[in-house]
Formats: structure tokens, sequence, C-alpha cells
């Protein structure tokens, strides 16, 4: 099949959606409504009100105003100059889609960051609360103290959007037992029990997939992950309430939800804020997510404040047997996809006609041959060549690469499945490598080998085990700057707490949990590596208190790029293995072509 037999992309577009010759316009109408609301600095900050990796058109705030569209970020407009504020993965980005004679992009190294130096001492710096948790709001009069004062302000950026994208109005599905494997009741049943522990009487949920996991509920609200955007207070006796935007509720989801929860409007919520307040109530919400607004409306109205970690996260990230079931399924139809897809990868790229947005389409329709498919569940990291050395790489029409052979190609990839989430990288071959590249990916699989196949006591973290990825590449004194893993929701969200595996994930992980198992290497300016496993805790095997991991992902690992001699006979065991695994669950479900390539992509080395 050539690139011109696939249809378009449904899932990713690549279409440079920033426009640095509207900054300039956009700055100035927003300094006039600062110098209207008598401020001297307005923060807009990536986030919506819910916390989300995406957001919706209506919702971008950042992007309209300074072009950049990457997904975590933070603006400080003052009346004289313009900063943003990105992270190491779009220091190239940034730059390339805004305004630079206008705003000075800045790398950060943390989600914390002093922007004090960039405020004029005396400044009244606004911001909106529905944008900023209590933490980050503390941290930054902290951090402003003596320089500046914070003020709480309605969004500025709204009062000058004049063509606002409407808010999403997307339909809501209810996971049916065989996918959800528990009852909402019970669920619910279940948080409301912590919240006695806790001495709450309520909480207060603000993040979709807390509310989505809790209500056995899916959306499609924002790209990529099956949200409904909303607001849930559960009380620790009772029904809880949902608060949803008025065109979302209709008599049939008021049926469904019979005996689960109540449903109200959204603009209901203040009210139901101030009077758990009035009621002297002690509610619970998570200062690292739950918007500030929401914290300072329940404070005014007296209620007592109990800062802890969104009740649901923990229970959410311990996948029971039916989502494991289901993400079994959904990485089985991942991996005759991505077998057909891979199939033809190593038939077309010889031929030097390959782009990165040709590789992305053709991986798209791969998997959109399966009805379930949905949605990709994130942008396509699509990197030939030098590309590849850039760790979150999105293609557009304007950056469109010709993948030469002779060139490494990384691609990173997952899809939505009505079964569940997958998420996979695979470093491809297009006919030759060099001696440093084969080194180095094999020191990048050997660490994913370490992970795979490690043994740890209950009560380890990701923080500990981190190391055994890297421990082969600093022999060689060399690093990747990422993390090595993140948890993943099913059918819910590619990037999931708490639980990861990189020295800021300090829970301990549990039987259940889905993460990411992806070390890399990256060349600058040359080649980019990087091996992705899905896998998921569980009890080890006659090793009573310990635990091990299981592989969900069914696709075979590229084994022309390995420089052998550095594996040892348990590595080749394993990866052996893997394959025989791959052979056996995906064989059976391909025909032709596709079946002797897998026949050969799966042979022992």
């Amino acid at each position: 099949m050539t690139l011109a037999s696939f249809p378009p992309a449904q899932f990713q577009s690549f279409e440079e959606k920033a426009d640095p010759g509207q900054v300039a316009p956009r700055l100035a109408a927003l300094r006039a409504a600062m110098r209207e609301a008598g401020v001297d600095a307005f923060l807009i900050p990536r986030a919506d009100a819910h916390r989300g990796e995406s957001v919706p058109a209506s919702e971008a705030r950042l992007a309209y105003v300074t072009g950049f569209t990457g997904s975590a970020g933070l603006a400080v407009v003052g009346l004289e100059r313009a900063d943003l504020f990105v992270d190491s993965r779009y220091t190239l980005q940034a730059p390339a889609q805004t305004d630079t004679s206008l705003v000075s992009v800045h790398e950060v190294g943390g989600a914390s960051f002093d922007i004090k130096p960039f405020i004029a001492r005396g400044a009244r710096v606004a911001y909106d609360p529905w944008l900023h948790t209590p933490g980050g709001v503390r941290d930054l009069a902290e951090r402003l103290k003596d320089h500046a004062t914070l003020v709480p302000h309605a969004n500025l950026v709204d009062a000058i959007w004049a063509d606002r994208p409407a808010p999403p109005a997307g339909a809501i599905e209810f996971l049916g037992h065989n996918r959800a494997g528990r009852a909402a009741t019970d669920k619910i049943a279940d948080i409301q029990k912590t919240l006695a522990e806790a001495g709450a009487d309520a909480s207060v949920l603000t993040l979709p997939e807390s509310i989505c996991w809790l209500l056995n509920m899916r959306g499609r609200d924002v790209p990529n992950t099956p949200f409904v955007l909303g607001f849930a207070i559960v009380p620790q006796q009772g029904l809880p309430t949902l608060y949803l935007a008025p065109a979302k509720i209709t008599a049939e989801l008021e049926r469904t939800l019979d005996g689960v929860a109540t449903v109200a409007a959204a603009d209901a919520l203040p009210e139901a804020l101030a009077r758990l307040g009035a009621e002297g109530k002690a509610v619970q919400i998570d200062p690292e997510t739950a918007p500030a607004a929401v914290a300072e409306a329940l404070r005014a109205a007296g209620a007592r404040l109990i800062e802890q970690r969104d009740p649901v996260l923990l229970p959410k990230s311990r996948k029971n047997e039916a989502e494991l079931a289901g993400m079994r399924e959904a990485h089985r139809l991942d991996g005759v996809a991505l077998a057909k897809f891979l199939c033809w990868f190593d038939a077309e790229a010889p031929r030097g006609e390959l782009t990165e947005i040709g590789i992305v389409t053709a991986l798209e329709a791969f998997r959109r041959q399966e009805e379930t498919c949905v949605d990709a569940s994130f942008d396509t990291i699509s990197g030939a060549g030098p590309n590849g050395a850039i760790v979150h790489y999105r293609v557009t029409h304007k950056t469109d690469r010709r993948l030469n052979p002779g060139e490494l190609m990384l691609v990173d990839s997952g899809a939505q499945y009505l079964s569940g989430t997958t998420d996979i990288t695979r470093t491809l071959y297009t006919g030759a490598a060099t001696a440093e590249q084969k080194d180095r990916y094999t020191r990048v699989l050997k660490g994913m080998i370490a992970i795979s196949t490690a043994r740890f006591p209950e009560g380890t973290t990701g923080a500990q085990i981190d190391v055994l990825a890297r421990q082969y590449l600093w022999q060689a004194g060399v690093t990747y700057s990422h993390g090595t893993g993140h948890g993943v929701g099913a059918y819910l969200g590619v990037h999931e707490g708490p639980v990861g595996i990189a020295p800021r994930y300090t829970v301990p992980f549990a039987a259940g949990n889905v993460v990411s198992n992806e070390p890399g290497y990256y060349k600058a300016n040359e080649y980019g590596i990087r091996i992705e496993n899905l896998i998921v805790v569980q009890p080890a095997e006659g090793l009573p208190g310990y635990l091990d991991f299981e592989t969900l992902t069914l696709v075979p690992i590229e084994t022309r790029l390995i420089a052998l001699d550095l594996l040892t006979g348990a590595e080749r065991d394993w990866l052996n293995a893997f394959h025989a695994r791959v052979w056996s669950e995906i064989g059976p479900l391909v025909d032709g072509a596709v079946k002797d390539w897998l026949r050969q992509a799966t042979q022992p080395i």
C-alpha cells in the first residue's frame, strides 16, 4: 500500500494552529483590559478548571494570546513585557509559535518556578482563581511576598475573546459491568468510607477522570481522552451531585443516574459550596488539583477545609479484573494494527518516499480498521532522523520531514479502544545503523528489560526503581531527561497519577497499577531512541509480599538494531519469550504478508 492508499487522518490534525501574527493585537487588547481593571500583570496558565492534559478549544487561553499550543506552560503578561514559561519539551516549539519580539520564552525545570524577577515591584498581579490551585496560589503568594500583590479576578482573556469557541457538548455514555467491573454505587460507598475515616462530610471532585471513573461514565469533551467535563460533590452519606453544562442534562441522563447520583447545572456549584459552608461542613479538596475558587468559596462560607489528595485517584489506579481484561483486549487489537503497520513500514521505508505525516496517517488507518478504536490517546510522535531527538515532537505540514533510508525512525503513539487505552513506542530500522546507534539502542533495551523483570517488595515506589532503567546508559556516560514511566488509565487518560516510574513518583505500587516503561536516548540534531511497553503490577508468584510486572503490549521489538554482544543470556531469554508470546497471541489474528512478517520479526535471537 502506498501513502496515497490511506484515507486522511481523522484523529490528528497536522495544521499549524499557531499564528504569531495574532500575538500583537491580542496582547494589546489584553493590556487595555488590564488597565481598565487596574492591574499591572495577568497570569495565563495552560490549564482549565479541570487540570486536564487536553483542554477544549474554548479553554485554550494560553494558545489564544501567545500562539503556544503545548500541553504545559504559563504566560505572565505585564503592561510593558510578556514572558512565556515552558518546560524542556517545548523549548523549540514555543519560540516558533509565538512572536518572540513581543514574548520572551523561558525554559523552566519544574512545576514550581520563580516569576518574581519578571514582575515589577509593587505590581498588582491578577489571576483567574478557577485556573489556579490553592497550593499554586499559596506558592505564588509566598514567592511574591513583599514584592507584588496577587489579586483574584474574572478572566481578562475571556473578556477580549470575541470569537471564542462554544464549550464542548459531547455525548455521554455509561460503561456496562463487563467493562467497569464494579457498580458505581459500590465505588461511591468506598469513597464515602474514605471520607468518614478522614473526618470529612463531603468531597468536591474537580478532575474529570475521577468523576468519570466513579460514575462509570465516559464522554467526548476533549481530544484524545474520553472525558465528560464537570464537577461533583460526594457527601459522606447520600447521593453525590454531578454538575454539568445545562445542555448535557437530559431526561435520559437523569434516568440512567437514578439511585446513583443527582444532576445539576454547573452554575449551581457556587451555591452548593456556599451551602456546605453555611452548614459548617468539613469538606475535602485536593489542593494540587482543585480550583482555588472552590477552596475560597468554601472557606468564605464557613466550611472547614480538609486538604488531601483526591480520594478517587488511588482506587482508580488499581484496575480491577474487568478493567485489566479490557486493557489486555485493547493491546491485542493494537498488536494487530501495529503488525500491519510495521509490515507495511518495512516494505516502504527503504524506498525513501515516506514522510512523518504519511507514517502517522498510515498507522491511524490501520488502527481505524478496528471499529472499536474511537480516537488516538495522544498526538502521535513521528520523528524521522534528527526529529526523533525532540522528545515530544509534533509534526505539522510546516515541519514534515522525509525519512531517508539509513535513518532511525521514532514512533510513539497510542489509541483509545472502547476496551482500553494503549501507548507504545518503537524505534524503527530503515536499512542501516551505526555502531553508536546500536550501542545506545541496546542500552535502552536493557533498561526496559530491567524494569520488565523487576521484583520488589510491597511499598516500593517508582522513584526507587527508576534507576534500573538508566543504569546501562549511565555506564556509557549518557542518560535521558524524561521519566521512565507514567500511569495509564483504563479507557481514560493515557497519563494518569499517582503512580509512575520517575524520581517524582513516591506513591507505592499496588496490584492493578498500569504504567508505561519507556527509557530512551536522544542525540540532538541526529537521532532519537525510545522503546516503550505498557506493564501492569501484579503479585509475584511464589513470593508473598512481593510484586512484579506483566507486560501488556504485544508488538515486536526491533532486533536488527541490537548489539548482541551487549545482551546477557537472561536478557535474550526475556526478549525471546516476549516475542514468542507476541507470535502466539497476534499470529492467529493476522494472515498473508503480515503473518509472514510477524513470524520473521518474532524469531529468537
